[in-house]
């Protein structure tokens, strides 16, 4: 190769690092405005500058408590929580090579749902002791379906399929749950399974920035090692890749993100299932989707949220907003995947 061409390739390859670069701090940007725009607007307006004071710790009269125990809470939380989603979607169908490789589809959001409902209406449980049944029951799931998928390695398609089965085995015990339920219970597994930063707590967000120290690492540390796996099992073999305990530590990794962030704000819909694809769309298909999808599912809980309170004629968690707009989506792929006969 001429030294001409191989100058060519380098600069190709400094404008596409430049261009994502871009695309990511634009996406942080947007990020960033939304959060402050949260904090200053709701059924009153709140002067910049009072919110700043109030998150420098001032007592601000009105503002310390509509900022600081209202707005801000939530605002941390439905970053941080579609950090989450964001992140372990991306990663599970980064893996599977597979869009429809999502926790909300394969059944992992299910498993953590099922736990919860049991705990809150059977065993009588709330708070901390409620998350720990979520996340051990979506780690549980996890390695079932991993195991039950298994068969001379684990195919794709193979374990969408037999999570979508055991999905839709939890959804009928959580139905079988919910129908005998009290109706304070009910209304308190209700309330948990449509995915909601209502009444956050500072406190709330501290499980799942810890679980985004410890498993959002994880992944970060394997993205090279996910990204060859986008090659396929025989070519990322062939790079080096060791690809069946990659596949072991990015699920562990991407069910831990997904269960603890379940396990507070409940199952926020699609949002692990949106924010790859559209992170894709916008970021391009080379290089690691791990931080713009996380940037993704950032923004769409922070701003679904947003919408379900204030723009819409009456107010609903942010769950039923993702979720209207999740589904039309995956109606989509269904019927795409259909045509080509995939």
């Amino acid at each position: 190769m001429s030294m001409a061409s191989v100058d060519i390739v380098a600069a190709g390859r400094i404008r596409r690092v430049r261009r994502r670069a871009r695309v990511v701090l634009a996406l942080l940007a947007l990020l960033v405005t939304g959060f402050a725009l949260t904090l200053m607007l709701g059924q009153s307006f709140t002067p910049p500058g009072d919110v700043i004071r109030v998150l420098m710790g001032h007592d601000v009269p009105g503002a310390t408590f509509t900022v600081g125990q209202l707005r801000l809470p939530r605002a941390v939380l439905a970053v941080l929580a579609g950090l989450s989603f964001g992140l372990g979607g991306a990663a599970f169908q980064i893996m599977l090579r597979n869009p429809l490789a999502s926790p909300d589809i394969i059944g992992i959001s299910s498993g953590a749902s099922a736990a919860a409902v049991f705990a809150i209406v059977v065993l009588r449980l709330d708070g901390a002791a409620v998350s720990i049944f979520a996340v051990a029951a979506g780690l549980g799931v996890a390695l079932t379906i991993y195991g039950l998928s298994w068969r001379n390695g684990v195919a794709g398609a193979r374990l969408i399929l037999v999570g979508i089965g055991v999905s839709a085995m939890l959804d009928s015990f959580i139905s079988y749950v919910l129908v005998r339920a009290p109706a304070w219970d009910l209304q308190e597994a209700m309330r948990w399974l449509t995915g909601s930063v209502n009444g956050a707590r500072l406190g709330q967000s501290l499980p799942i920035l810890i679980s985004l120290l410890i498993f959002g690492g994880l992944l970060m540390s394997r993205s090279r090692d996910l990204q060859a796996l986008r090659l396929g099992d025989d070519s990322a073999a062939a790079l080096g890749t060791h690809v069946t305990r990659t596949r072991v530590m990015v699920i562990i990794a991407a069910v831990g993100l997904i269960a603890v962030a379940t396990a507070v704000t409940g199952p926020i819909a699609f949002v692990a299932f949106l924010s790859a694809p559209i992170a894709a769309r916008i970021f391009g298909s080379e290089g690691s989707l791990l931080i713009p999808a996380a940037l993704v599912g950032a923004v769409l809980v922070l701003a679904g949220d947003y919408v379900g309170q204030f723009l819409l004629p009456s107010r609903y968690p942010v769950g039923v907003v993702t979720g209207a707009l999740g589904a039309p989506y995956l109606i989509f792929l269904i019927v795409r995947a259909h045509r080509s006969g995939a």
